[in-house]
């Protein structure tokens, strides 16, 4: 943007100082005679009249003060002024038409970069696809990808640090956009050879014990929804175990006799041989993700596109047991 901003002022300053009727047309027209060596061949491909493009030329002419070309009726010769201009006009109208392209570029999101904040559980589910999707189809747009809880992504969002975020709301604050994506069903996660894990149909509230839960703490979107919700006071009293991430719990509750509570794609992330799920009922409490976004402010172009790439993904991924999207299109 800096090259931009001062090619312009070199071209706006440089024309001011001859004539205010001087412009690029004046450039391109002197450049395509001295490389074509044919007044005809110009005007053709600047697609003029002969008659226009001789006028364009003489208007420059007029202006800078010197001659240009020596014409003859068999060929058009630069002057020796017009030989030492011509790589100098050259260099302007490659700078300008490069310019351009670049803003083309940017407004049709070819290129630029994107920040984004999201839930570790999107991340792994969702974004991974997305983000290789879209750096293979417009690989000049790079992205920024934070992963934090879920009070800090909005924090991240309405002081834009980030473009938008993918995350589950916190406060729900006024100056931002909750636009929902996707939600999912809580259940717990245990050991295979928990007491919990035998059985099929869905788990009570009350029927979960305070003394092995592993809860997720206030500042997560899912310590947040909990507290709110879950009418369990006693699970998220301040002397349990805690973990800020699904990542530290898997690894906990492996080697563990604890349980904790997952929406159900959060879940996914760490169930497996080791790890099963099972949905709680009574209540049944359901999360929901949002895109994110700052009122008042618009997407960039590749901000935009990386939205359209991502709800295709969501679209598109099948999706575990408890997991219902929502986006629209």
């Amino acid at each position: 943007m800096i090259i931009i901003c001062l090619l312009f002022v070199f071209i706006d300053k440089s024309f001011t100082d001859m004539n205010r009727t001087m412009s690029l047309r004046h450039f391109r027209a002197f450049v395509a005679v001295a490389t074509t060596g044919s007044f005809t061949i110009a005007a053709k491909q600047l697609f003029l009249t002969q008659s226009a493009l001789t006028a364009t030329i003489q208007q420059f002419e007029d202006n800078i003060g010197f001659k240009l070309f020596d014409r003859s009726t068999r060929r058009v010769v630069m002057t020796p002024e017009a030989e030492r201009f011509l790589p100098q006009a050259e260099h302007i109208l490659r700078q300008f038409d490069s310019a351009v392209a670049d803003l083309e570029s940017l407004a049709q999101g070819r290129r630029g970069h994107v920040r984004i904040a999201a839930a570790a559980s999107v991340t792994h589910y969702f974004l991974g696809n997305a983000i290789a999707t879209l750096r293979a189809d417009y690989p000049e747009i790079t992205v920024s990808l934070h992963d934090a809880a879920s009070e800090q992504v909005e924090r991240m969002v309405e002081q834009g640090e980030v473009d938008f975020a993918f995350a589950s709301p916190h406060k729900q604050r006024e100056e931002l956009i909750y636009t929902p994506l996707f939600e999912d069903r809580f259940g717990l996660v245990c050991r295979h050879d928990h007491r919990y894990a035998k059985g099929r149909r869905a788990m009570r509230w009350s029927e979960l014990s305070a003394e092995d839960y592993i809860g997720f703490t206030a500042d997560t979107g899912i310590g947040a929804y909990l507290r709110q919700h879950a009418d369990r006071s006693d699970l998220f009293a301040h002397s349990g175990n805690e973990v800020s991430n699904t990542s530290s719990l898997g690894a906990i509750l492996k080697w563990t006799e604890g349980y904790s509570v997952l929406p159900a794609l959060a879940a996914s992330r760490i169930t497996g041989p080791h790890l099963v799920f099972r949905p709680l009922s009574s209540p049944t409490l359901i999360r929901q993700v949002h895109l994110v976004t700052r009122k008042l402010r618009a997407l960039s172009p590749g901000s935009e596109l990386f939205v359209d790439y991502m709800l295709r993904t969501l679209r598109q991924t099948p999706v575990p047991d408890g997991v219902r999207v929502l986006a629209k299109g």
